[in-house]
């Protein structure tokens, strides 16, 4: 019997020996990011793509390095920062959108696990530009007022920064870009991972303060520019500013180029038709969820380029403009919306539009499904916005 399991435990060591000595990538420690990245060739002897990537390390983004922004790496350049704001004490139902950061990480761990080619966008965006994970922005759960003010500066120290590829030259004339911001410089883009949708309005802040009133391009099943007489009743300065009134808010203090930004996928009960009255007077144009069937999706993605024009735009998408039978796991949800192929192909038909910064708002992992259908649905819609980046420089 000894000789035996001595026998077979010389052969398993001989096995693991040659598998070791066959594999085409070194072992390296669990806190090692490739930095500048570096597209992992995870390929076993004989040329197959294994999956030993998706469960090793630290979680981030799409398996981005993880460069600590807001501390030790504040001078490191990029072009585009995936940054988590988990805050979730301005929602009005369910919350949980805290943990909203980590699900949407744990939810794109295959994006790039084939090479991340986007066939139907024909780009590459892990190869085109440099994309970090910059983790989270700190931020209490106990003061509202004072986390919209650290999600307010978190964003604004990544996005003041020079973005590291530069623009390069028109593709029609030839001539070099210029840059859309009002500094002359050349900014990177932030994606921000939410939290609820009250992150917004810091964002806006943020983002004025670089290149001012912005379009928006908003996909959500609710308004979002209630006033907060009506959304909350308004006890308290604090509670004024929340999931439903945000919008509201950043027209107040001009953040919103008036005129030129656009809902898509409302489909909300309203308190009346003079809700909609208020909403174009903040400066929106709507797209309801229903007009899918009858505009079909070109016709959407017409209206959203007919709207913004050329203007630089930011774009906010709340995981709840998804039909919850595709993505449950929100704080506020609504039946009737559009499927995640369909929203997916609308983002898509927004290649050339010049998104500056945006959003994935109200995940909730607490409400999803065991197969992580809105994490990995928030993931791949932000997959479709980094494809339409990584295609249009941000120059004029």
């Amino acid at each position: 019997m000894k000789l035996l399991l001595a026998l077979v435990s010389a052969a398993i060591s001989s096995h693991v020996a040659l598998a070791h000595e066959g594999a085409s990538h070194d072992q390296v420690p669990f806190d090692y990011n490739l930095f500048p990245y570096q597209m992992p060739a995870y390929r076993a002897a004989n040329g197959e793509v294994t999956a030993d990537s998706v469960f090793s390390g630290i979680t981030t983004f799409a398996r981005l390095p993880w460069v600590q922004c807001l501390g030790k790496d504040a001078h490191e350049k990029f072009d585009i920062a995936f940054l988590g704001a988990p805050f979730d004490t301005g929602t009005s139902y369910r919350p949980g959108a805290r943990f909203g950061p980590s699900g949407i990480r744990a939810g794109s761990r295959r994006l790039n696990l084939y090479g991340g080619y986007n066939v139907p966008m024909e780009v590459n965006p892990f190869t085109s530009l440099r994309m970090v994970d910059c983790g989270d922005i700190p931020v209490t759960p106990y003061d509202n007022s004072y986390a919209i003010k650290q999600i307010e500066e978190g964003h604004k120290a990544l996005l003041k920064r020079e973005a590291f590829s530069p623009l390069g030259n028109d593709s029609v004339t030839g001539m070099a870009l210029e840059p859309l911001s009002r500094d002359g410089k050349s900014h990177p883009r932030v994606i921000t991972l939410g939290g609820d949708h009250t992150i917004v309005l810091p964002l806006l802040r943020s983002i004025n303060s670089v290149y001012g009133a912005i379009s928006v391009v908003h996909f959500d099943s609710h308004l979002d520019t209630w006033k907060p007489q009506v959304f909350g009743g308004a006890p308290s300065e604090v509670a004024a500013i929340n999931h439903g009134t945000y919008f509201w808010h950043a027209a107040q203090e001009g953040l919103i180029k008036n005129g030129t930004s656009i809902h898509g996928a409302i489909r909300t009960t309203l308190s009346g038709l003079e809700d909609y009255e208020n909403d174009d007077t903040v400066g929106f144009h709507r797209i309801e969820a229903r007009e899918i069937d009858t505009l079909g999706i070109d016709g959407i993605v017409k209206k959203i380029r007919d709207t913004v024009g050329d203007n630089p735009v930011y774009l906010s998408i709340d995981i709840d403009s998804i039909d919850p039978a595709f993505a449950p796991g929100t704080g506020t949800p609504e039946t009737g919306g559009w499927s995640t192929r369909e929203l997916r192909t609308i983002i898509r038909g927004l290649d050339g539009l010049k998104i500056v910064s945006a959003d994935v708002v109200e995940v909730a992992p607490a409400y999803d499904t065991n197969a992580e259908l809105t994490t990995m649905a928030a993931a791949d819609v932000l997959y479709e916005v980094v494809s339409a980046m990584a295609k249009t420089p941000l120059g004029k």
